[in-house]
């Protein structure tokens, strides 16, 4: 039996991302804030910003972007991601975003399935940018380096030379509801990163979904230090905030001081945080040497916030914490808590261990895995637990060229299974309780185990190897390696770890290695994880 929120549904306008947030502003916005440099304190207003969108898709439109070309951007949380990203939207093109930690190979992997033409980059990134690029084809004057020289120094295109010119944006048609906007890599509930393809219609529905429920207006100032590049920096900071007309101040990385500054010199109403920050905030000294009384919000998501800690931040910087749930596939939100957790809206308060309601004009089910049918939904208490499934305008297009990957994921009735176990209570509320899937999430990162699997069989001197999600001393989820070294061969715990730590980006690395005669395996040569995890 399937299940919605208590909410009523919201407008989804059949219009691009562009139009959706920029249109219909009004004049009294265009002169507000819109992005703040948390480096230098430079502003951007919503004038300047859409000035500057419509300056580079005119740019890339020059350098041959059309509707359907995809373009690559390798950057953390700059002012100018906004700008590069949304005018690769606005030129008609597809933006795949690529982690800002990734080593050359991994880049080199995304701009070939993705079929990227041109790569954006900043001058931090360029080595292993051009790396990636040169090793796949793409040639140097189509690696736009944002802060490098530029042309006419003799390097690589860079801000000024895409905004520089002034061309006008394009005149582009195409259906918003089946072009691709933005191609993702997820790993899903499974298996090596694919491509998620994200209409137009997918994120501009997320946003119209999310819009009643977070409570941000035009005076918030809105903490950005998780990435862009991101799903949930994408469309829940970026695209959700702009269109708020709220301020975005534009952090690139996780620094504890730098972050407290921030809230502080800049009046942060509004954060978004993934749990490792929490801890952080909840434990960490030099919080209480800042004031931070600016901030009335603070949501956290990316991976299970446990209660207790969200309590703590919350009693000890007064404010409201939330928790949401999502991924790639569903633009990426499915279920949140509203901004008074409820209480207004609802009638009733959700629990800091939920992941609230799910989101305007969506359906839920929750199915027992083991025999297919639906967990009923009681009258009175908590549920037993069953694989939420997800019906609605956010769920995505389908993985780019694996059409077996997508049914695996998306049923002939429009169902997306999550691989997450949930429960639902009386009142609709859902809460995460357990993975079906085999991701690893670390620090809010997805980490693929058949990923971290065949880079380890690479190696001379590992016969096989499975991996799978541990916890550190500290409760913190983490890839450990279970290893089974090649006859005759001698292997260290500590030369696994570098082995893979000098071949993925940081997130990925094995952190735990532990060896085994044999890894345990089903009839069909699937590994038993559950084995090992015991």
């Amino acid at each position: 039996m399937s299940f919605r929120n208590p909410y009523d549904d919201v407008e989804i306008p059949n219009v691009s991302v562009y139009d959706y947030l920029f249109g219909s502003i009004a004049e009294g916005d265009l002169d507000r804030i819109a992005l703040i440099d948390s480096k230098t304190g430079a502003t951007t207003t919503y004038r300047q910003l859409i000035g500057q969108i419509n300056a580079a898709a005119g740019a890339l439109a020059a350098r041959g972007v059309g509707v359907g070309d995809v373009v690559a951007v390798l950057s953390p949380n700059i002012p100018a991601f906004a700008t590069v990203f949304h005018g690769i939207l606005r030129a008609g093109g597809t933006a795949t975003t690529l982690n800002a930690l990734f080593t050359a190979n991994e880049i080199g992997k995304q701009l070939v399935d993705s079929k990227a033409k041109l790569l954006v980059t900043i001058s931090l990134m360029g080595p292993q940018a051009l790396e990636a690029a040169r090793a796949v084809g793409i040639a140097d004057e189509n690696v736009i380096i944002l802060d490098g020289e530029g042309q006419a120094a003799g390097g690589h295109p860079n801000a000024a030379d895409l905004l520089g010119a002034g061309l006008p944006a394009p005149s582009v048609e195409f259906d918003p509801a089946t072009h691709v906007a933005v191609l993702p890599y997820s790993s899903g509930t499974t298996g090596n990163p694919k491509g998620v393809m994200l209409s137009h219609r997918n994120l501009v529905a997320n946003v119209a979904q999310i819009e009643p429920l977070n409570g941000m207006t035009a005076d918030d100032v809105v903490l950005a230090v998780l990435p862009f590049f991101h799903i949930y920096g994408m469309t829940v900071l970026l695209n959700a905030a702009l269109k708020a007309r709220a301020a975005l101040l534009v952090m690139p990385r996780f620094d504890m001081v730098e972050f407290l500054e921030g809230v502080q010199q800049h009046k942060v109403t509004y954060a978004f945080i993934a749990p490792p920050v929490a801890v952080a905030l909840a434990k960490h000294p030099v919080v209480d040497n800042y004031d931070l009384s600016s901030i009335h919000t603070m949501l956290s998501g990316a991976a299970p916030l446990d209660a207790e800690l969200g309590n703590a931040v919350a009693a000890r910087l007064d404010l409201t914490m939330l928790q949401g749930f999502g991924m790639s596939e569903l633009s990426p939100v499915s279920h949140l808590m509203p901004f008074d957790r409820g209480e207004k809206l609802v009638g009733v308060r959700a629990p800091l261990s939920s992941v609230g309601w799910a989101v305007p004009n969506t359906e839920n089910r929750i199915v027992d895995p083991g025999t297919g049918e639906d967990v009923e939904i009681p009258a009175d208490g908590v549920s037993a637990a069953g694989e939420l499934w997800v019906r609605g305008p956010n769920v995505m297009v389908g993985y780019l060229n694996n059409e077996q990957a997508t049914a695996d994921t998306i049923d002939a009735d429009g169902w997306l299974h999550t691989g997450d176990m949930a429960t639902v209570d009386a009142d609709g509320c859902v809460t995460i309780v357990d993975r079906l899937k085999e991701l690893i999430k670390y620090k809010g990162y997805q980490v693929p185990p058949a990923e971290l699997e065949a880079l380890l069989l690479t190696h001379p001197q590992i016969a096989d190897a499975a991996v799978v999600g541990a916890h550190d001393e500290d409760g913190e989820e983490v890839p450990k390696a279970f290893v089974v070294v090649a006859e005759g061969a001698e292997l260290t715990a500590e030369e696994v770890m570098a082995f893979t730590a000098e071949r993925v980006a940081p997130y990925k690395k094995v952190r735990q290695v532990e060896f085994i005669s044999a890894v345990p395996k089903s009839a069909s040569g699937k590994i038993l994880r559950k084995d090992l995890r015991k």
